[in-house]
């Protein structure tokens, strides 16, 4: 199997373009397993397929590192932009990508001597706040703003956003003392989140400038979350740390992402994507 390996601000996936190669639908759980493993697979916090779609440009599918495939990813939309501009699937600055939840629509901001893609910027679209579209369950408002959450005996505040997948943010004075392997690995299959649910934790350091850290459900902690520092500004908002249609810089542990919630209600992202490597992978059952 061909790969390429990218990352975004070091969340790192396994992209496969599916318009050459041929996986069967029952492998692809193993699949991602076998590749995000650092042992005996290539390591990567999962694997994404890059294949066609009868309503846009491109499709993408995400498979977290267990197995579980996810309904969106940010930094997986912006490699995927950059793959399919740089490899010449699209040919134009301006593409569609169709992921499991939404549509988004990605533009590519081009290195004028290289003509390689530099930046990518994602309209992701208008965030789901009420509780049945994340979803969590035994909420008294709507949105769910400042609610109440029993982890462990102790009780805790939270913001739930869905950005085409659950969301729930906490905010914290020190981001260095955020209990990402406590709290999050927790609240990651809380009861009160059905189909399990994305953690991070948020520093606000001022209006315009947030401290982020995440514990991704299906794979745990990672250096980054797309979709998750969308989540966190309009969670800021919500809980008037910060304003709508203000650009807010968002400083996650592989790198910062600048994000606006618009006075259209509408959610942009911007930052970079990187290759790793490419490369063949050989399955396990080839192995024997």
């Amino acid at each position: 199997m061909q790969f390429t390996k990218m990352h975004g601000l070091g969340n790192q996936y396994i992209f496969v373009n599916q318009l050459k190669e041929n996986l069967p639908e029952a492998d692809l759980k193993d699949l991602a397993i076998e590749v995000a493993d650092i042992y005996t697979g290539i390591g990567s916090d999962g694997l994404i397929l890059i294949g066609s779609s009868e309503k846009a440009d491109l499709q993408m599918r995400v498979f977290n590192k267990d197995g579980s495939e996810a309904k969106n990813c940010g930094n997986g939309l912006r490699c995927v932009a950059k793959y399919a501009y740089d490899k010449g699937l699209v040919a134009k600055t301006t593409m569609t990508i169709e992921t499991k939840e939404v549509t988004v629509e990605a533009t590519v901001t081009v290195h004028e001597k290289t003509n390689n893609v530099r930046l990518v910027t994602v309209d992701m679209g208008q965030p789901f706040l009420q509780p049945d579209q994340i979803p969590v369950t035994g909420v008294s408002t709507t949105p769910v703003v400042n609610e109440d959450i029993e982890v462990e005996g102790k009780d805790y505040k939270m913001t739930a956003v869905s950005m085409g997948n659950p969301h729930v943010v906490f905010f914290v004075d020190d981001i260095n003392q955020a209990p990402l392997t406590t709290v999050g690995a927790k609240v990651e299959w809380h009861e009160r989140f059905p189909e399990g649910v994305n953690v991070e934790f948020v520093e606000v350091v001022s209006e315009k400038e947030l401290n982020f850290r995440v514990w991704e459900r299906g794979s745990g902690i990672t250096q980054a979350c797309g979709t998750g520092a969308c989540a966190a500004v309009v969670a800021a908002v919500l809980n008037s740390h910060s304003s709508k249609g203000e650009e807010v810089l968002v400083h996650l542990a592989g790198g910062d992402l600048q994000i606006k919630w618009d006075n259209d209600g509408r959610v942009w992202m911007t930052g970079p994507a990187e290759y790793i490597c490419e490369g063949e992978f050989y399955r396990r059952v080839d192995r024997v």
